[in-house]
């Protein structure tokens, strides 16, 4: 009994993780015909419910916090054909901000929320600086670096040398004499 209350309580628990980045990511619940998406600081909004009317197929409008009237928004004129028509705006600052579309004859074609998340400032170009030239130069060898070794790492490794070089020339000395210890 205990294990399946325990397996409930993690079933629910991985059901509410697994639902939670939908309900934050996605806007409400759309009017009908319209359908509003944010890229960045831009939102957009596309239906295919308005007709066009002396050259016009009407105004959509992305009102902010606090606004509740469509003049007071940013309007922008929908654009399009008779098979869909559309609106953006760009820098579209973060929070919730509604969308309300009003087609040329004077309806509204549909009003959805959306939110626009905070984005981060574009990252500045890294600067170009002149780097420091070494003050002991280039050191040769395997890596070439610059960096300045004490007096005990200039022993051991002479003497590991040192070493190397002793070892090859007892060996090759006693290559030249197989049969001698």
């Amino acid at each position: 009994m205990r294990y399946s209350k325990s397996l409930a309580r993690s079933g629910l628990t991985v059901a509410a993780a697994a639902a939670l980045p939908l309900a934050l990511a996605g806007p409400a619940a759309p009017g009908p015909g319209v359908s509003v998406s944010t890229t960045g600081s831009t939102v957009s909004v596309t239906t295919t419910a308005c007709a066009q009317l002396n050259g016009s197929w009407g105004t959509a409008s992305l009102l902010a916090a606090g606004q509740s009237n469509f003049s007071q928004g940013r309007q922008v004129a929908l654009a399009g054909t008779a098979s869909g028509q559309s609106a953006a705006w760009s820098d579209v600052g973060s929070g919730t901000h509604t969308v309300i579309v009003m087609c040329s004859n004077g309806t509204t074609a549909g009003t959805q929320s959306v939110i626009v998340s905070p984005s981060d400032p574009p990252a500045a170009p890294p600067a170009v600086t002149a780097s420091p030239s070494p003050s002991l130069g280039v050191m040769g060898g395997i890596g070439g670096s610059s960096t300045d070794y004490g007096t005990v790492t200039l022993v051991a490794g002479g003497a590991l040398v040192g070493t190397g070089l002793v070892a090859t020339a007892w060996y090759l000395r006693r290559r030249n004499r197989p049969n001698r210890l």
